[in-house]
């Protein structure tokens, strides 16, 4: 848990109710703080599984999975290919174009190249090729504010992705090894689930399930556990969707290491599911352990 990117304070909230559920449940758990030192901990601590709550970074691209791997040490969730894919919105919504995922059209930018005017019109949104939980992302209602959120964006990496705003409904799907567990539908006051409103109480309602038509919702799984699949991810999941006024979803992406404190949407998803909150981390790590074998 950890680590230095921008997801930090998430992850060490993450980590830190997932190391207390285990804990009270009798485990021997432990919590380690990314830092440059990380190589040298894994190498030296008998351990027996990772349980990645490492947000962001390296994280979620695949960096950790394949030092875990190298180490030969078992880890919960996506692999070290699908965690990378995930992370890269620009790698992941080319993957799901040839799965035929449904996702909204989009445009890539990278810094330094001569930037033209988006073909998407406006309102657009403007978002960091491979960051999560929002940050970096704006909604452009007007040419004038274009050049300022690609900037701001850009000071979090050297691509970006540009889509057209899908007026509707945000819609987030939870899977778990495979299974559509259910889904969420957020409604942040400000009419953008930013990172404020993602971590700040008060600012979002969360409605579950997503008060949107039987056939509607189907959809919407459907297209997240495709989604789910053409990137080959693993364990626990959490796609974000838009569903537009005519009631039609459009995969954004797949955080392949979705929150874990007990307010988390994935643990309020496992909740109406039936999953209390050590029933999802200990079916996680069941996942992890046969993999493993």
């Amino acid at each position: 848990m950890g680590g230095a990117s921008a997801e930090r304070e998430v992850s060490l909230k993450s980590g830190t109710a997932v190391c207390k559920v285990l804990k009270n449940a009798g485990y021997h758990a432990d919590g380690i703080d990314v830092g440059s030192d990380i190589c040298t901990v894994l190498a030296t601590a008998q351990i027996d599984m990772a349980f990645l709550a490492l947000h962001g970074g390296y994280g979620e691209d695949g960096s950790i999975q394949g030092m875990l791997e190298v180490l030969g040490i078992p880890y919960t969730g996506s692999g070290v290919l699908a965690s990378a894919l995930a992370m890269d919105k620009e790698a992941s919504k080319k993957a799901f174009l040839y799965h035929n995922v449904p996702v909204p059209p989009f445009e890539v930018f990278r810094k330094g190249e001569r930037i033209k005017e988006t073909a998407m019109g406006f309102p657009c949104v403007v978002k960091p090729a491979a960051e999560g939980s929002s940050i970096g992302v704006a909604i452009v209602r007007q040419k004038n504010d274009f050049g300022k959120a690609m900037d701001n964006a850009f000071s979090f990496g050297s691509r970006l992705i540009v889509e057209p705003f899908i007026e509707g409904k945000e819609v987030h799907i939870g899977i778990l090894n495979g299974t559509v567990l259910g889904g969420v539908e957020v409604r942040p006051a400000g009419g953008f689930y930013s990172y404020e409103a993602k971590y700040t109480a008060g600012l979002t309602e969360y409605i579950l399930p997503p008060e949107i038509e039987k056939e509607v919702y189907e959809k919407a799984k459907i297209s997240a556990l495709s989604a789910n699949a053409a990137l080959g991810c693993r364990g626990a999941a959490r796609v974000d969707l838009r569903i537009d006024v005519h009631g039609n979803p459009y995969v954004l992406e797949v955080n392949t290491i979705p929150g874990m404190t007990e307010t988390s949407l994935l643990p309020k998803i496992a909740k109406l599911a039936g999953f209390n909150f050590l029933q999802l981390i200990e079916e996680i790590i069941k996942e992890a352990l046969d993999e493993s074998e």
